[in-house]
């Protein structure tokens, strides 16, 4: 974007689509109405941008598709509270304000001839979808290795981006995906169980490979135990860290570990990284 443009100003963008990926998640595709900002808007996979709905307020989300995907942007969002729910309220045509892009991203060019593991439960798959898809694109599959996905959620009604979890990224070259769900279901015939438990079962080999997780924090806490256990050092695994983001330009102090502002030098951090972190979250 243009350095001359006041990083705190929104783009107006209009709502295209609403996806609905559960009872709760809603994925949102939105074009910028400024057809010169929109030519000029570049993203990375696992970068941010803040979403404002006029009278309700405005918050930082992930942007969840990848930036190989140039006709618009999407936001995958939970229905949690004043913004988010009036989020959900919009239809198609509705108007909103977006800024950014904010924060660093996935290191996908650390990952260039790695095989990949992406680990991801719940919503927490909103980031790393845009790194998967980014990865999974033609342009860009040559440069990676093998690429594994593991999803779980509570139920099947909770999987987010069914499409692709279930008939999509399994078509790609050398790419498999694992899917569970914590509890069984009649019209569920794949695994059963939680994420880190089955992580163990599959038991990804660590040479030459990175993790990238993302997902509810006791999610995360025993997948970094199973990926311990597995072999995995920790400048192998990154994850994000999504801590409540307020400006999105390291003013307001709203999201900084120690020294670190989680909008400026994160949200992606690798493991070793965040075990040098404060424990002030």
């Amino acid at each position: 974007m243009s350095g001359e443009r006041n990083p705190l100003l929104p783009y107006r963008a209009t709502i295209r689509e609403i996806i609905p990926e559960t009872g709760d998640v809603k994925t949102f595709r939105i074009t910028l109405d400024n057809s010169q900002a929109a030519a000029g808007w570049r993203h990375e996979p696992g970068q941010l941008a803040m979403l404002s709905v006029f009278g309700a307020g405005e918050a930082m989300f992930s942007i969840s598709s990848a930036p190989t995907r140039r006709d618009s942007l999407e936001f995958s969002i939970k229905r949690m509270g004043k913004l988010t729910r009036a989020l959900h309220e919009m239809e198609a045509g509705g108007r909103i304000g977006v800024r950014g892009p904010y924060g660093n991203h996935f290191p996908y060019e650390k990952f260039q001839g790695k095989d990949l593991l992406f680990v991801g439960g719940g919503i927490g798959m909103a980031p790393l979808r845009s790194l998967i898809d980014f990865v999974l694109a033609a342009e860009n599959r040559p440069r990676y290795g093998r690429v594994e996905i593991l999803y779980g959620a509570r139920s099947y009604d909770d999987l987010c981006f069914k499409a692709q979890l279930l008939d999509g990224w399994h078509k790609k070259p050398d790419t498999v995906v694992y899917s569970t769900i914590d509890r069984a279901e009649a019209r569920w015939t794949g695994h059963v169980g939680f994420v880190p438990a089955y992580l163990e079962k599959v038991a990804p080999r660590p040479e030459h490979k990175c993790a990238v997780l993302c997902g509810p924090p006791v999610m995360i806490r025993f997948v970094l135990a199973a990926l311990k256990k597995l072999g995995f050092a920790d400048d192998q695994i990154y994850s994000t860290l999504e801590l409540r983001m307020k400006c999105g330009v390291g003013k307001c102090g709203r999201c900084n570990i120690g020294a670190k502002f989680v909008c400026l030098d994160g949200p992606v951090f690798s493991m070793a990284e965040i075990a040098e972190l404060p424990p002030e979250f």
